[in-house]
């Protein structure tokens, strides 16, 4: 008889000990339950990847709850707890660890039925289980073991238990590790069973098919056996601190022959936190992706001072092909004059940058518009140290010169005013007198008078941050900020800072922040310097051929058309299954683009579908931020791009594809002319109620996401639905956990809420077919969609007659019953 605890019991390993003993028993118990608590006997012939733990021993109870001890259905995954006689009093002199893992035991007044008084305390034991069928219950791994990569939360124990399935595999571990630039991946460290090691490219394959792609590890290490603790269980620290040789590096390693290679060497290993890259190694298979592609191009400028297009990284994504790429343009002398990014001195007036320029000028136009407030809401839930929190919002406003900043006039030419100090105090609302519906109400009601209302650029601060006290520890943060001093990946900075600063505060202790090394104002010195004679020439060169001769006017079949519209508009909801996100990025990878070139792909079909349109501009943002040293500072650098689709001689969805991605890639390479320089050269015709160049708007946010994590409170994003819009149309749509989730976005003058709604389903069956048939002509992609919209609304129309005549049947039988 074999008796196996300490670790969950893996299938290969009961397999091997029931061939040794007559029986094997799997034990389960942490050492605060006096060791065991959990028993099962282990079928020789389960067919099961993972073994139960069975059910408690005497004198034990076990409960699988929710955060708010609330036992939990079967089949749904909890924190295991654990009460009865064999549970600790807590640990020796740690009173405070004590109160945290020994609570007081909400069910021991319903436990009268039990032989033996009831155990006052019960033990949060931080192990995921869930009850199964037939009342055994499942280990599936620590709750701690959640991590959040890329800004998606990940359970490790999930590709743990994936990997374990292929059949080469023997045991596995997933660690988090973290590099220079704090940023988060995965690695698994594998002790495979069979002589044929597989290679990563086919665990990758493997894992997809599975798994969406934020949870593929990042590199894969091949052990012939993991490290264990004196008590004998894997010893994670030992893997974490390991200086182990990822496979990627060790199938056909080549290394580097040529100084540039061994620079690009050094460059790829700490951005891809690696120890070994061979020059045949490829970029995007060692678990590289756009955002650190975009570090490689600005560690690539900084290091040989030229400056080489993003595109040239897809294209030639090993250090072999990429180094010709850089010893090329040396050799050329087609680098870009380098002029470095430094602060200066504070003793003249700072200009605008290019891009604060174009947003002051619109709010002369129109002083009281608020169509460039930015608007978020946070939602904190737990005790609010109001001191501590106000003081960390006034150590961000003091860290950041721009958020001390306003706008004047000067010899008839506007200039930056900054503020040597300028504090802030926090106003709170009281609502918690009202009922929960009234409350909600006035929470939605206060939200757009905050994002409605104007700033004057002359008067700092130009953000507003006010309180809503929902209960006594429930809150609501409305942060509203002017666009001319931040954007998107400023909010998620914002966070991050306070996430710093407020445990430190609570604390009395000082900052943990390293002071900036430069500021915006800088910055906006430095576009000035660098973006004039050749730069400028060559950038301004390529859009205005690119741009020749494009229709800036898209004339979208809409059913509500009018001379001007105004800026008042709506959103509408559109979320994608998960199921249906996790092929579209596999269809991505199999094109060799991007998931951002996928979808502005379908979108542009969806536009030529209501317009017949075969030259299309449409805008999109990208974060500007290609430079290392502007990565942690708040400010306005997001800049406009216009992407032109050629979508004529009927090409297939694949075709069209292609043409997306050279025109999204050409675009990123010349992404530092800021749109308001290029509407200025173009001089396009303007019109007071639209953008320039560009009706349709599409966004796929993907800026770093700041992890929600405040000491003592836990934290949540709410949407602020403003009510006022920039563009006819936009697309928005975000990665998340659980699938592509967005909304259209549209002026009310110009579309209804059904054209909106019925355009939504037409985007969703554009993607359904073109997973299905990329081989599709447009023309014939589109008539497909018109009988799938034909054979829905049939659908739905008999629905609604079955439904209607249901009810008329039941009212017959009423009546006759009653007459």
């Amino acid at each position: 008889k074999i008796l196996c605890g300490g670790e969950a019991l893996k299938k290969n390993l009961a397999q091997q000990l029931l061939a040794k003993a007559a029986s094997l028993w799997n034990m389960y118990g942490p050492t605060e339950t006096t060791i065991w608590s959990a028993i099962e006997p282990v079928q020789p012939n389960s067919t099961n990847n993972s073994i139960p733990i069975g059910r408690p021993i005497a004198n034990t109870q076990i409960y699988i709850v929710n955060d708010l001890l609330q036992p939990l259905p079967i089949g749904v995954p909890g924190e295991l707890h654990i009460a009865g006689m064999g549970v600790a009093q807590g640990y020796l002199n740690r009173p405070e660890l004590t109160a945290a893992k020994f609570i007081p035991n909400p069910f021991a007044a319903n436990s009268h039925s039990l032989p033996h008084s009831p155990s006052p305390l019960l033990y949060k034991t931080g192990d995921k289980a869930r009850y199964l069928a037939d009342g055994k219950i499942e280990y599936l791994g620590r709750i701690d073991n959640q991590v959040k990569i890329r800004g998606f939360r990940i359970e490790i124990g999930e590709i743990e238990s994936v990997l374990t399935q292929h059949h080469a595999v023997c045991e596995v571990v997933v660690i988090p590790q973290e590099d220079d630039f704090q940023h988060k991946s995965l690695t698994a460290h594998i002790v495979f069973g069979s002589k044929t090691i597989p290679t990563v490219r086919e665990l990758r394959c493997f894992l997809r098919q599975q798994l969406p792609e934020y949870m593929i590890p990042n590199a894969f290490v091949a052990m012939e056996m993991l490290p264990l603790t004196p008590n004998g269980k894997i010893d994670r620290r030992a893997l974490t601190h390991s200086n182990v040789v990822p496979m990627g590096s060790q199938e056909n390693y080549t290394a580097a022959n040529t100084t540039t290679q061994e620079i690009l060497v050094g460059i790829w290993g700490q951005i891809l936190n690696l120890d070994r890259v061979g020059i045949e190694d490829n970029f995007f298979e060692l678990g590289g992706h756009s955002l650190l592609a975009t570090q490689v191009i600005s560690q690539v400028r900084k290091t040989f001072q030229v400056e080489i297009p993003l595109g040239e990284l897809f294209s030639a994504p090993t250090i072999a092909q990429f180094s010709q790429c850089i010893e090329t343009t040396i050799n050329n002398e087609s680098s870009l004059e380098f002029i470095p990014l430094k602060p200066v001195t504070r003793n003249s007036n700072l200009p605008l940058s290019f891009a604060q320029q174009r947003l002051w000028l619109l709010q002369q136009l129109e002083p009281d518009s608020a169509a460039y407030n930015g608007s978020n809401a946070l939602l904190m839930e737990g005790i609010l140290n109001l001191e501590a929190f106000t003081k960390s919002i006034n150590e961000i406003i003091r860290r950041h010169e721009i958020l001390r900043t306003n706008f004047v006039l000067v010899d008839n030419q506007p200039v930056q005013k900054i503020s040597s100090e300028l504090k802030i105090s926090l106003p709170i609302i009281d609502l918690q007198n009202l009922s929960a519906t009234e409350r909600q109400a006035e929470v939605k009601k206060l939200e757009k008078i905050d994002a409605q209302q104007p700033f004057d650029l002359t008067e700092a601060p130009l953000l507003r941050l006010t309180l809503l006290q929902l209960e006594a520890e429930k809150y609501i943060l409305l942060v509203t900020m002017h666009h001319i001093i931040s954007d998107a990946w400023s909010a998620g900075i914002f966070i991050k800072e306070i996430s710093a600063l407020y445990p430190a505060f609570c604390q009395g202790k000082l900052s943990p922040l390293p002071e900036l090394p430069i500021q915006y104002g800088d910055f906006a010195i430095w576009q000035q310097q660098w973006l004039q004679g050749k730069v400028l020439d060559n950038q301004l060169a390529y859009w205005k051929q690119q741009l020749q001769d494009a229709n800036t006017s898209l004339e979208l079949q809409i059913d509500k058309p009018c001379q001007e519209a105004s800026s008042i508009g709506k959103q509408y909801n559109l979320a994608l299954t998960s199921e249906i996100s996790q092929q579209i990025e596999i269809f991505s990878q199999q094109q060799g683009v991007t998931l951002f070139m996928t979808l502005l792909t379908v979108f542009n079909t969806l536009i030529y579908s209501y317009s017949q349109q075969e030259d299309i501009l449409i805008g999109s943002p990208i974060a500007n931020r290609n430079r290392s040293e502007v990565e942690g500072l708040i400010g306005f650098f997001v800049n406009s791009l216009v992407l032109r689709t050629d979508l004529s001689n009927n090409p297939t969805f694949k075709e069209l594809l292609i043409r997306v991605r050279e025109v999204a890639l050409s675009a990123y390479a010349h992404q530092d002319l800021p749109f308001e320089k290029l509407v200025s050269e173009l001089q396009p015709e303007r019109y007071r109620d639209r953008s320039p160049l560009f009706q349709v708007w599409f966004v796929l946010q993907n800026t770093p996401a700041a992890e929600l994590k405040l000491s003592g409170l836990n934290l949540s994003l709410l949407d602020v639905e403003s009510g006022i819009v920039r563009h006819d149309l936009k697309l928005d749509l975000t990665k998340t956990e659980s699938g592509i989730k967005g909304f259209f976005e549209y002026k009310q003058d110009l579309f209804s809420e059904n054209a909106i709604a019925t355009m939504t389903a037409r985007f969703q069956i554009l993607i359904s077919l073109i997973l299905k048939q990329p081989e599709l002509k447009l023309n014939e992609l589109l008539q497909v969609v018109v009988e799938t919209e034909q054979e829905q609304q049939k659908a739905q129309s008999d629905r609604f007659k079955t439904k209607q005549i249901k009810q008329l049947s039941k009212f017959k039988r009423k009546v006759m019953g009653t007459g």
